[in-house]
């Protein structure tokens, strides 16, 4: 029987923008029998592309995201239960790419396989493109709860001061939609909230499929005319893991 599933549009999709990486770890205790009931999960099954992967301590004695820079940023946020993390047998990989995909189906059958393993098993979360670690009822209600869905939450915008008291911003997660994060330096505390609006705006614009054009003027009254959009960097890039845009 054909599952019935709300598509996940994307109505300002412009061909050739990129292909979309996911990359989702899930750590606990999973059994080999798991059923995934495509409904209640809202998902399709395995998109072409998505690679599941099961590690044990005895292949990977240290889990993906468990030490390092990642550590650093992460475990400050929920002590616990990184530590608990830290500990479990098992993890789960969900990591793959998908050509240039013209509607997010792809996105909503990955978060309804790793929603399912969370609930059968699984503790927590970690999303290295934008740095985020959950705990199930964190996932549920940021991820995969919202309906519509919140698209715009696999997304984050950074920022880190600069010289002159000025502050660089700049964004993760857009990988996950096959478009380039964005990049700001030198913006005034003035213009912060002006910046944080248009970054959120090219999230959304991204997500629904959208291409921001080489050269694109920005035009917005609340910051100062002349700034222009230029496509640089690479997925080697470790502030990003993806190319950007740099608007200056």
């Amino acid at each position: 029987m054909a599952l019935d599933l709300i598509s996940w549009p994307r109505p300002r999709f412009e061909a050739g923008g990129g292909d979309a990486f996911l990359f989702f770890a899930i750590y606990g205790k999973f059994s080999d029998d798991i059923q995934v009931f495509g409904q209640q999960y809202r998902t399709a099954g395995t998109p072409d592309g998505i690679d599941i992967r099961k590690l044990n301590r005895t292949q990977s004695p240290e889990f993906p995201f468990t030490s390092g820079p990642i550590e650093e940023l992460l475990r400050p946020k929920n002590p616990a239960l990184f530590a608990e993390i830290q500990s479990v047998p098992e993890c789960l990989i969900l990591q793959g790419t998908i050509p240039d995909p013209p509607d997010l189906n792809y996105l909503r059958d990955t978060i309804g396989l790793a929603t399912c393993f969370l609930d059968n098993g699984g503790i927590a979360i970690i999303d290295p493109q934008q740095f985020a670690l959950y705990d199930p009822h964190s996932w549920h209600d940021e991820i995969f709860d919202p309906q519509p869905p919140g698209l715009s939450k696999h997304a984050i915008i950074l920022f880190s001061d600069e010289p002159e008291g000025t502050r660089w911003y700049h964004t993760r997660g857009q990988r996950k939609f096959g478009r380039p994060d964005l990049s700001m330096h030198g913006v005034r505390p003035d213009h912060e909230a002006a910046v944080i609006e248009m970054f959120n705006r090219f999230i959304l614009l991204q997500v629904e499929g959208a291409r921001i054009a080489e050269g694109q003027k920005i035009r917005m009254a609340s910051l100062p005319p002349g700034l222009t959009c230029h496509h640089v960097g690479s997925v080697d890039d470790p502030d990003f893991n993806n190319v950007h845009v740099e608007i200056r």
